[in-house]
Order: C-alpha cells, then structure tokens, then sequence
C-alpha cells in the first residue's frame, strides 16, 4: 500500500479522545461543535474517537495539514488551552522504549509515532504542518460529561481551530 503525497491545502482536523472518561471527550465536542462553522472547502473533520490506529491510516491518503483535537496534560490549571506545533517528526521521538500499540489508548505522541513508522514502511509522505489544540483535563475518571472548566473552554478550542485552519487554506 503507498499513499499519496499531501494534497496542497487539504486539511485533517481530528477530535480525538474518549466521551466515557470525563475530560478526555475535549476533543469529540470540540469538533462536534466545529461542524457548525463554517469552514474552508478543503478542511475535513474526523471524530476519531479512540481509533487512532484508523486515524493514523487515514492520514497516509495525502493531506497537507493535520490538526489534532485532545486532553494534553502539560501541568497547567484545568481548562487551559494549548496550541503545539508537532510538524517536525524528530521532535516526537522519545529515548524511550515503544510502549506496545494499544488501538483504544492512543495518545497522540503515539498516533505519530506509528504515522512515522507507516510513512517509512510505504513511502508516503506525513502532513507538512501538524498541530495540536490540547486542553488541561481537570479528570479523566470514568463518566460521562466534561468538567466545568474544559467545557468552559471548548468554546475558545474552536476559535483558535477555525482560525488555524482558515490561516492553513490562506497558505
């Protein structure tokens, strides 16, 4: 299987997460809500969910820009907001040992790691620009529904996706 090179303009936006584990469904009602803006023509959403395997897969069909929508735990208050750059494969790579592919826990460092893989192993090319809105989780415990703080920033999550992705068509 080789896949195609990335389409100039095409954008992925994936929600990413679990909607049974608290704040990690950030991801799932951002792009819920992201459906009803409007969006240039060459912007895709994928609600992914916990197939990052299907995501990783799906990104070797050619798309210039990916943006993933998660929970990123970097030690800020609850309901803060992150944009990361992760286009530069060599930033992604870890001293340590891969964990073992785990098809519903896939962080998106992992999603990565095995697009890197798939990309070597058929010669297709990753996106050019790969970003990632985060948000600080406040739980992730089992249960149905987002906290208050991410779901008070949910609202700002799609702002700053609408304006990436518009930026990226204007490219």
């Amino acid at each position: 299987m080789t896949g195609a090179a990335p389409a100039k303009g095409r954008t992925l936006v994936a929600g990413v997460g679990n909607i049974f584990l608290g704040d990690d469904g950030f991801g799932v009602e951002t792009l819920r809500r992201l459906t009803r803006e409007d969006l240039p023509p060459t912007v895709e959403l994928a609600d992914v969910g916990v197939r990052g395997v299907h995501l990783a897969y799906q990104l070797l069909d050619g798309w210039d820009t990916l943006v993933l929508v998660d929970v990123t735990a970097r030690g800020g208050e609850p309901g803060t907001l992150y944009l990361i750059d992760a286009s530069a494969s060599g930033e992604r790579t870890s001293t340590e040992p891969p964990a073992p592919i785990d098809g519903h826990r896939m962080t998106p460092d992992t999603v990565l790691a095995l697009l890197d893989t798939l990309c070597a192993g058929t010669g297709a090319a990753p996106p050019r620009r790969i970003h990632v809105v985060g948000c600080e989780p406040a739980h992730l415990d089992e249960g149905i529904g987002l906290s208050p703080q991410v779901a008070a920033a949910v609202p700002e999550a799609v702002r700053m996706v609408t304006e990436l992705v518009r930026q990226e068509a204007a490219v």
